[in-house]
């Protein structure tokens, strides 16, 4: 007992909690009491000490629980709830191209120089952890608000142009079961669906610039089943000619247009050669009873159509001609994404009911296309774009990631909108065009990219300007596109 009483007395004699005196006695009873008893202090103590460290730390998280956390990333900048729940975002699309037109194409409308395609500042974000919501003006190529066509006010505006190209919300309130209402890309086109800042080619394709819906207002129920396998969305919107974006107006046609789209990727998340690959159909039905308002077209419900340089159109309708009753289109879709390779193939039909006095017909244009890609470094190819291994560093440390692209793609419209005055008379009316084009991206990091395209466009007839596309072929366009992008 002795030796155990002179242990503890060293081992307190040590840590300074009792004096070498207190050695000297601890064999007296009393004294090994008080020893005692400073003992059962000192363990109160640590107790209370432990007790003030545990609040602090339970007072820390409850702070840290309640503090918003501020991102700033290359997916881009904003704040968020401590829960998660609640977010805003702050994201932008900046696009400056150089067109050059080798060959002008009987020198039309088509003009050499800079160009702001897109200037996109967006805001978008979360509330309660189910509402998403997104908002994005246009500043891009002048776009700062939907027009008038006339001085009138009570007349119909313009569903050809609009200052806002994004403006919704989306309630997720289950992965199969969500709501998204407002101002956005219906969902139809495969490649439409395709951020702005993905996209292989400079400019999209006929089908998507030309046939398929761009934006549109209304509300679509969509959804994700089978374990995100498949995809599915049906809607209901105003409706807009073929490759428009709708204003914010109030809309001119009582009847509506209806969506729907079936997605599937049968193969996500399998071990498989095929786990990218993906495909579906969408379509879209509506009718439509154009009108002529003190001559403006843009209220005949009918679009013209563009060729890939995006400043003359290869086909127009007359001005006296008018929609006329049903649009229905439809459109078979797929992608396949594997290691650098990518490839997207889409088509694109239109139904549309026309009239012209007293002649009516229902005219069935298409467009198609077929695209592949790869890239050089290695990097994995995606629909939702690169990431490169390496960020471009100038002393050359990484020289981030480099693409080559190629397409081919036809615009076809029914040779019966060549009969009965529904072509104008006095354009250039092709009845199809074909273009090709080549063209390479270098990401020098996820957020800034080059591109360079060149794509040749020939055409059947157009070469005089007729209803019914004259005798000659429209010369061919020829047209180098360059851009530089940032995007976060």
């Amino acid at each position: 007992m002795k030796t155990q009483n002179k242990l503890l007395a060293s081992i307190l004699l040590t840590a300074g909690i009792i004096s070498a005196p207190i050695i000297s006695y601890a064999a007296d009873s009393k004294e090994l009491e008080d020893l005692r008893a400073q003992i059962e202090e000192l363990k109160q103590s640590i107790k209370v000490i432990d007790r003030k460290s545990e609040l602090a730390e339970e007072a820390a998280l409850a702070k840290k629980k309640e503090t918003p956390v501020v991102r700033a990333s290359e997916d881009g900048f904003g704040f968020k709830s401590a829960d998660g729940k609640n977010e805003i975002k702050f994201k932008a699309l900046a696009q400056i191209d150089y067109r050059n037109y080798t060959d002008k194409s009987l020198d039309t409308a088509n003009i050499d120089g800079f160009d702001f395609r897109r200037i996109r500042p967006t805001i978008e974000g979360t509330l309660y952890g189910i509402y998403d919501f997104k908002f994005t003006p246009e500043f891009g190529e002048n776009k700062t608000s939907g027009v008038l066509p006339t001085s009138d006010p009570t007349k119909i505006k313009s569903n050809t142009d609009s200052g806002i190209v994004d403006a919704f919300i989306d309630a997720r309130f289950k992965s199969w079961f969500q709501i998204r209402a407002g101002k956005f890309k219906p969902y139809v086109g495969l490649e439409r669906l395709q951020s702005g800042s993905d996209i292989k080619f400079i400019e999209r394709s006929y089908v998507s610039n030309n046939i398929l819906p761009n934006r549109d207002i209304g509300l679509s129920v969509h959804g994700d089943i089978l374990d995100n396998k498949l995809t599915y969305a049906v809607g209901v919107f105003n409706g807009v000619v073929d490759g428009g974006d709708n204003v914010t107006s109030q809309d001119y046609n009582s009847d509506k247009e209806y969506t729907a789209r079936v997605f599937t990727t049968p193969f996500k998340g399998a071990d498989s050669f095929f786990e990218s690959l993906g495909f579906g159909l969408s379509g879209t039905h509506g009718n439509f009873n154009g009108t002529i308002l003190s001559g403006n077209t843009n209220t005949n419900g009918l679009p013209t159509y563009k060729t890939p340089g995006q400043q003359s159109s290869f086909f127009t309708y007359d001005a006296s001609t008018v929609a006329n009753g049903n649009r229905t289109r439809w459109s078979p879709q797929a992608y396949f994404y594997n290691g650098p390779f990518g490839f997207i193939a889409e088509y694109a039909s239109v139904s549309q009911a026309v009239k012209n006095g007293s002649a009516t017909d229902t005219l069935n244009n298409n467009a198609w296309q077929v695209a592949g890609s790869w890239l050089l470094t290695g990097e994995n190819a995606s629909f939702k774009g690169v990431k490169p291994k390496n960020v471009f560093n100038p002393d050359g440390a990484g020289w981030g990631a480099l693409e080559l692209v190629a397409r081919y793609q036809e615009n076809n419209i029914d040779d019966k909108a060549f009969a009965n005055g529904f072509a104008s008379s006095a354009t250039y009316n092709s009845k199809s065009a074909q273009s090709w084009a080549i063209g390479a991206n270098w990401y020098l990091s996820q957020n800034v990219k080059v591109a360079a395209d060149y794509e040749d466009t020939s055409f059947v007839l157009g070469g005089t300007k007729s209803a019914t596309g004259g005798s000659s072929d429209r010369p061919n366009e020829r047209t180098l596109f360059t851009r530089l992008q940032l995007s976060y």
